[in-house]
């Protein structure tokens, strides 16, 4: 099957070159959002991530900011000229997001909320769908499918790792999935290092084989100070470290015949 191109924004995903994804795991308030969307830019993402809307697996855990999320992004998108992805939960939300973001990201938790996929079938607005926590891969194109045959072909898969008995990391990520779902679907494909890893350190090892192994793009999670981040604080790196992984994943591009 042949491979599709599809555009976040201005922003062309599955063709030669590489798309860099990159922003906090959550928007945590205007400052930090924007500093870290003008260094992104500046090292070379073209895509800008932040959610509004975080799904946490205890009630206690901060849930997002919501709304002024959504405003803040909408500022650091006029600043930079980066186009956006957001995470949404549930149908309530389609048409706050959609009509905002230049992408909606449905997390590994929504992969399988079918009504929502419905509703985003219905929207014209890129997709980054996430494979679920446990989610074969005939369960994950499936998915796939309630959007594209609802209406909506503007669908970005996003490999995360699934969880299996191994503790050791976060998640197990099988790289051999980017060229397998490649042939299989035609979509784009994009990898997340950092929820794979869950552990800062090994964030740029994990991204440069995914390079290697012909992922369309990478989604890092980057805050100004992750020790103080209010999710996922371990495996977001901070602005040196992006710095540092960019020319890496420049080379391992370069070796296979891409580009950043």
């Amino acid at each position: 099957m042949g491979e599709k191109k599809v555009s976040i924004g201005n922003v062309a995903f599955g063709g030669k070159e590489i798309v860099l994804i990159a922003g906090p795991c959550s928007v945590e308030s205007e400052e930090q959002l924007l500093s870290t969307a003008r260094v992104v830019k500046k090292e070379g993402a073209r895509v800008l991530r932040g959610s509004a809307f975080k799904p946490r697996s205890s009630p206690d855990a901060f849930q997002g900011l919501g709304k002024s999320a959504l405003e803040f992004l909408q500022k650091a998108r006029s600043e930079t000229g980066l186009p956006i992805v957001s995470e949404l939960m549930d149908t309530s939300q389609v048409n706050a997001l959609a009509g905002t973001v230049d992408c909606v990201q449905v997390g590994a938790r929504a992969m399988q909320n079918f009504e929502l996929l419905k509703a985003l079938a219905k929207t014209n607005v890129p997709v980054l769908l996430k494979n679920g926590l446990s989610a074969t891969v005939k369960e994950f194109l499936q998915a796939a499918d309630y959007l594209s045959k609802g209406g909506n072909k503007n669908v970005i898969l996003c490999l995360r790792g699934i969880r299996t008995f191994e503790t050791e990391t976060r998640f197990t990520l099988d790289l051999g999935l980017v060229p397998a779902l490649k042939k299989l679907s035609g979509l784009p494909i994009v990898v997340d290092p950092s929820h794979a890893a869950g552990k800062r350190e090994t964030v740029p090892a994990l991204a440069k084989a995914a390079v290697a192994a012909g992922a369309d793009g990478l989604i890092i999670e980057v805050h100004p100070e992750p020790e103080n981040a209010l999710s996922d604080s371990a495996q977001q790196l901070n602005f040196s470290e992006f710095q540092k992984i960019v020319p890496e994943l420049n080379a391992v591009a370069k070796a296979v015949g891409r580009k950043i």
